[in-house]
C-alpha cells in the first residue's frame, strides 16, 4: 500500500514545550517521518505513510496530542508571541499575558484566531476570522471580525478585556457557525471597555529573524530551512539541548521558521556546534526570508525559488516588502504583493493599498501573465514599490522634505465571493472568452468564475481605490 497522509498538530499560540515536541518527534521517527514542516499558522506538518497509521494513531492517543488529517478544521490561534522581547520590548503586553490568555481558551476554535501585539509587524494582524490586537489601554483589545468566505472585516465598537478574550470568541463562533447575521447583538455579559480612539499600526518592515542575535544579556537564535524540511533528527537533538540548557520553550513563527529565545552566552558554543553538526546555514539573505507561500506546497516553493533565482541576477532590491504566492484561490496568504496562479499556466500579480500586508483591499498590477513572464512582470512590480517608497518623500526648492501627492482614480471591480478573485471590467475575462471593456452588468446570467465556478449571483460590488499608474 503506498502513498501518504497530511498530518498537521496545533500547538496554540505557537508555543511548545522542548519536552512535549521530543516525545512527539520520537513518536514519529518510530513511524518513519524523517522530515516535518511549520505552516503558516504556526502549525506543524508532515506526511505519514499509510503503512504507520494504526501505529501512529496509538502513540498520539498515549501522548494526548490532537492531530488533523488531510484537512485543517481547527487552524490554530496565531500569536505574536513570538515577537515579544525579541522584536518588541517596552509596552505592557507580557509573555505571561499571552499565556493568561491563552488559558481562556476552554474548547479547540474552528476559526482563525490571531492575538497579536499592536507595536509589532512581525505576525499577521488581520489573516485570522477573529483577530485581537492590543490597544493602548493595558490589558485591553480591539477586535475586528472577518467572516468566512469574505474579505470584508468590521471592528467591534467596545475593547475586550485580555481575559475574556476565549469566552467572546467562543460565543461569535458559534454565532458565524450558525449562520447568524447580528454577531455582537444581546452578546453574554463581560468586562469591556469603550473604543475612544482608532487603532495605530506600525509600518510593516520584517524583522531579520534567522540567526544568533543579542538582546539584554542573552542570545536569541532564529532558524530558517530553505527547503521547509527540518529533519527529525536535528529537531530531537535541539530539543535535548533546550532541556539540558534550560530553555522552556520553542517558538514557531509564521515564516516557517523557528526561534528560540533565552540562550545564555556560556551556551552559545553547544549551539553552534548543533548548527554545524547539522550543516544549517543561518544567514540567508533577506530577499529569501520575506515570502509567505501556501502550507506543503511543493509547486509554490519551486516558483519561490526561481524567482528568487532572478531576483539576485538582476540585484533587484526586495527591501520593506512581503512577497506572497497563492496556487489555491482560497487559501490565507499574508503579502504586500501576491502571485495568484490560474489555470493553464497563466498568473495574476495582485498588491494591497499602500502595500501594507495586513491590507484586505486588493489592487490588480497585472493579469494573466503566462509563467515565462512572470519573473520580469514580477520584478517590475517591485521597481513599482520601490518608486511608490521614493516618491512619499521628496526634496522641495528649499532643501526641505515633504510628502508628495497622488492622484488616485476611482474603479469598480466585481469579488467573487468564493474564491475572492475579481472580474475587472476593463480587462474582462480571457477564460471566459469576455472581450475587455465588457460591462458585468452585460454578461449573461449563466457566467461563472473562472477560478471556482460560482455562478454570478455570487460576485459583489468591489470599489476600490488605487493609483492609475499601478496597472501595467
Amino acid at each position: 500500500m503506498n502513498g501518504f497522509y497530511t498530518i498537521r498538530i496545533n500547538f496554540l499560540g505557537g508555543i511548545v514545550s522542548p519536552g512535549e515536541l521530543k516525545d512527539l518527534l520520537l513518536a514519529l521517527k518510530g513511524c518513519e517521518v524523517k522530515n516535518i514542516r511549520f505552516g503558516l499558522r504556526q502549525q506543524i506538518i508532515f506526511h505519514l505513510s499509510y503503512l504507520h497509521e494504526t501505529t501512529f494513531k496509538q502513540r498520539m492517543e498515549a501522548l494526548k496530542i490532537d492531530f488533523y488529517v488531510d484537512s485543517n478544521p481547527h487552524p490554530n490561534v496565531v500569536s505574536s508571541y513570538v515577537s515579544e522581547e525579541v522584536f518588541q520590548q517596552g509596552n505592557w503586553l507580557s509573555e505571561g499575558i499571552y499565556k493568561d490568555i491563552f488559558d481562556t481558551f476552554n474548547y479547540n476554535p474552528r476559526l482563525k484566531i490571531n492575538i497579536s501585539d499592536s507595536s509589532q509587524s512581525f505576525t499577521p494582524f488581520f489573516s485570522g476570522h477573529l483577530n485581537f490586537v492590543s490597544s493602548s489601554h493595558p490589558n485591553f483589545w480591539h477586535l475586528f471580525v472577518r467572516k468566512p468566505k469574505t474579505n470584508v472585516v468590521e471592528e467591534f465598537g467596545k475593547l475586550i478585556f485580555s481575559n475574556e478574550i476565549g469566552k467572546l470568541a467562543k460565543c461569535l463562533e458559534g454565532r458565524m457557525m450558525e449562520g447568524e447575521e447580528e454577531l455582537f447583538e444581546s452578546l453574554p455579559s463581560f468586562i469591556s471597555e469603550e473604543r475612544k480612539e482608532a487603532l495605530k499600526l506600525p509600518k510593516f518592515s520584517l524583522p531579520y529573524y534567522e540567526g544568533f542575535n543579542r538582546y539584554g544579556k542573552k542570545t536569541w537564535l532564529g532558524i530558517y530551512k530553505r527547503s521547509e524540511l527540518f529533519s527529525t533528527e536535528f529537531l530531537i537533538d535541539l530539543c535535548s539541548l533546550c532541556l539540558a540548557t534550560k530553555i522552556g520553550e520553542i517558538c514557531l513563527t509564521p515564516w516557517k521558521s523557528l526561534i528560540i529565545k533565552n540562550i545564555n552566552e556560556k551556551d552559545r558554543k553547544s549551539w553552534s556546534s548543533i548548527l554545524a553538526k547539522y550543516d544549517i546555514n543561518v544567514r540567508h539573505a533577506a530577499n529569501e526570508l520575506n515570502w509567505q507561500i501556501e502550507d506543503a506546497s511543493p509547486k509554490a516553493l519551486l516558483l519561490k525559488q526561481k524567482l528568487i533565482e532572478y531576483f539576485n541576477k538582476k540585484d533587484l532590491r526586495t527591501f520593506g516588502i512581503c512577497l506572497g504566492i497563492k496556487t489555491v484561490p482560497k487559501t490565507e496568504v499574508f503579502a504586500s504583493i501576491m502571485v495568484r496562479k490560474r489555470s493553464f499556466g497563466l498568473y495574476d500579480i495582485t498588491h494591497t493599498t499602500d502595500y501594507d500586508p495586513n491590507g484586505r483591499e486588493i489592487a490588480y498590477y497585472s493579469r494573466w501573465i503566462p509563467g515565462f513572464m512572470l519573473p520580469q512582470k514580477l520584478r517590475k512590480s517591485i521597481l513599482e514599490f520601490n518608486r511608490h517608497i521614493a516618491d512619499k518623500v521628496t526634496v522641495d526648492d528649499t532643501g526641505k522634505a515633504s510628502k508628495e501627492s497622488h492622484v488616485f482614480v476611482q474603479k469598480e471591480l466585481y469579488q467573487c465571493q468564493a474564491c475572492l478573485s475579481m472580474y475587472d471590467e476593463e480587462y474582462g475575462d480571457v477564460l471566459n472568452e469576455i472581450p475587455a471593456g465588457t460591462a458585468f452588468s452585460e454578461l449573461s446570467e449563466n457566467y461563472c468564475c473562472p477560478v471556482c465556478q460560482s455562478e454570478k449571483q455570487t460576485f459583489q460590488l468591489f470599489n476600490q481605490e488605487q493609483a492609475g499608474s499601478v496597472l501595467a
